[in-house]
C-alpha cells in the first residue's frame, strides 16, 4: 500500500560526489521522519542521517560534513547528497519513513528496496 522507491545509485569514484532519493507514494495521511540507512555487504545496517518534517537533521559521524540530507514534504521526497565519497561509503543505501496511512493510526516504519552506491579507490 505504501511504497518506496529509491533511486540515484551508482558507480564512483572515491573523492566524488552521488546523489539519491527516495519517494514515497500511496495511501499516506501523514510522514514523520525521514532517513537513511545503508549496509554493505556481510554487515548489519547502520543509521546515516534522519530529517525530520521541520528539516532538523542528525547525521552519522562517519559522514558528517561530507553527506546532507534534505526533504521536499509536498513531494514525498527525502535526497541524500554525498560528497568526497570513500570506498567505505559502498553499500546498499535503504530509505526510512514514517507513515501514519489514516488518522487513527500511529507511525510505523516503511522501507525502500535499496540503490547500490560504489566507491572505487
Amino acid at each position: 500500500q505504501v511504497q518506496l522507491v529509491e533511486s540515484g545509485g551508482g558507480l564512483v569514484q572515491a573523492g566524488e560526489s552521488l546523489s539519491v532519493s527516495c519517494v514515497a507514494s500511496g495511501n499516506i495521511y501523514s510522514i514523520g521522519v525521514m532517513g537513511w540507512y545503508r549496509q554493505a555487504p556481510g554487515k548489519q545496517r547502520e543509521l546515516v542521517a534522519t530529517i525530520t518534517g521541520y528539516g532538523s537533521t542528525e547525521y552519522a559521524d562517519l559522514v558528517k560534513g561530507r553527506f546532507t540530507i534534505s526533504r521536499d514534504n509536498a513531494k514525498r521526497t527525502v535526497y541524500l547528497q554525498m560528497n568526497s565519497l570513500k570506498p567505505e561509503d559502498t553499500a546498499v543505501y535503504y530509505c526510512n519513513v514514517d507513515v501514519v496511512v489514516t488518522p487513527r493510526d500511529r507511525l510505523r516504519d516503511v522501507w525502500g528496496q535499496g540503490t547500490l552506491v560504489t566507491v572505487s579507490s
